[in-house]
């Protein structure tokens, strides 16, 4: 398979056979928020801490799927598979070889492209900060991920993850993953879900998110990732109140 990073993916349902389903009666015990597209709907579903599932118009996605496949049981298979980075709370070889299907795809950063087997390999692409493609006419947009203060470079370096954004009929997703308040973060436009992280010390702390959440105004935004190490988990309550109702907050359920 030849991967090339501007323009990829171009898969559609006839190239890959696949039968799309818009939602599923068991993925309602994950509680999904459900946002309107152009064609239908997106549907959000909190798996954990980085996790999620997305049920859209053009297919089911995974964003950094970990754990045991049985947590994903309830919802159909993936058409898509997001890659942030390739921290052990994002990526996850045996998750990912338990959840694939035939015509299953992945988009990765540099590093977990390297990482991947060679089976695994063939379902990717790699994209790196800048990059631009799209799935099943869905954009897709490589967004920096990276910190900033001194003490946290050796956790998320600048250049090597990925946050993206994705424009799914209509509706603009934005995945931030392992960042800090970053310029390119605040100078992001039209954003109309957002999921933010923020955890002690690999991230940062509600009072950053909050701030570059009130400048680049989401319609919406999750707080996720949001557990961190030695008293780093962050509240996500008073990552709302900060925002003091400037940007409407939505709970995931990602600790549940």
């Amino acid at each position: 398979m030849t991967h090339s990073r501007r323009s990829f993916l171009k898969t559609g349902v006839a190239a890959t056979g696949v039968v799309f389903l818009p939602y599923v009666v068991g993925a309602a015990a994950h509680a999904g928020n459900e946002f309107a597209t152009d064609s239908g709907t997106v549907s959000v579903n909190a798996i954990a801490h980085a996790s999620m599932v997305l049920l859209t118009p053009i297919g089911t996605i995974h964003v950094d799927p970990v754990g045991e496949a049985a947590q994903y049981a309830d919802f159909p298979k993936p058409d898509l598979i997001i890659l942030t980075h390739h921290h052990g709370d994002h990526f996850n070889v045996d998750t990912l070889n338990g959840l694939v299907a035939e015509g299953t795809k992945l988009i990765t950063n540099a590093e977990v492209y390297k990482q991947l087997p060679e089976d695994l390999k063939a379902r990717a692409s790699q994209m790196i900060n800048g990059d631009s493609g799209e799935f099943n006419g869905m954009s897709i947009e490589a967004i920096p991920a990276y910190n900033t203060t001194e003490d946290k470079l050796k956790f998320h370096p600048a250049g090597r993850d990925n946050g993206y954004v994705l424009g799914i009929d209509g509706l603009r997703v934005y995945v931030s993953g392992d960042t800090e308040d970053i310029p390119e973060m605040r100078a992001l436009k039209d954003i109309d879900v957002a999921f933010v992280c923020m955890n002690l010390p690999f991230t940062m702390d509600v009072e950053a998110a909050a701030s570059a959440v009130s400048e680049f105004k989401p319609k919406y935004v999750y707080p996720y990732h949001y557990r961190g190490r030695d008293g780093g988990m962050q509240d996500p309550e008073a990552f709302a109140k900060l925002l003091n109702e400037a940007v409407q907050v939505k709970m995931g359920g990602w600790y549940s």
